[in-house]
């Protein structure tokens, strides 16, 4: 495919227009979400990167996932969409969302549960991605305040005034 935009990982559900800095639904932080189709594909690609990068970090510690190859095979048959150049735990996700209520077992899918919580499918969904808005959450502070302490110091330097 020659012109293969990147798509948005809006999921419909964007909690930034009630006023959080993190939706809710797809991770991403306010400043993205409304600049989005402002972005090169180049940034748009680094955002992705930096939201499956967050699952990438929390699933395997309720997953393993030991055939990934069954697991793509298992979304494509239900024509569940994902992106094919995501890592495995994006794809893993995707098949939480679309059909925790209808799956017990994941091992048709290529996929160990590892937790022994007691919570069905769609709970662990929920509380994993509590988690990870959580997680999304700490970064954006990070890398607000991170941004905030460099304007700070290239003010200093400019000799503009310190705002408070």
């Amino acid at each position: 495919m020659l012109f293969r935009s990147v798509p948005t990982p809006c999921i419909g559900i964007c909690s930034t227009t009630y006023g959080d800095t993190v939706c809710r639904g797809c991770r991403r932080y306010l400043p993205e979400v409304i600049e989005w189709n402002r972005y090169s594909d180049h940034e748009k690609r680094l955002i992705w990167q930096r939201l499956d990068g967050l699952l990438q970090q929390i699933m395997p510690r309720y997953f393993e996932i030991f055939d990934a190859e069954s697991l793509r095979h298992e979304l494509q048959s239900r024509r569940i969409p994902f992106r094919q150049e995501a890592n495995h735990w994006t794809w893993l996700q995707q098949l939480l969302k679309n059909m925790a209520r209808q799956i017990q077992d994941l091992t048709s899918f290529g996929v160990r549960r590892l937790d022994h919580s007691g919570l069905d499918l769609f709970s662990l969904r929920e509380s994993i991605n509590a988690e990870l808005h959580m997680l999304a959450s700490a970064y954006y502070e990070r890398d607000l305040l991170r941004a905030q302490q460099l304007a700070q110091a290239a003010n200093k330097k400019d000799g503009a005034p310190e705002r408070t």
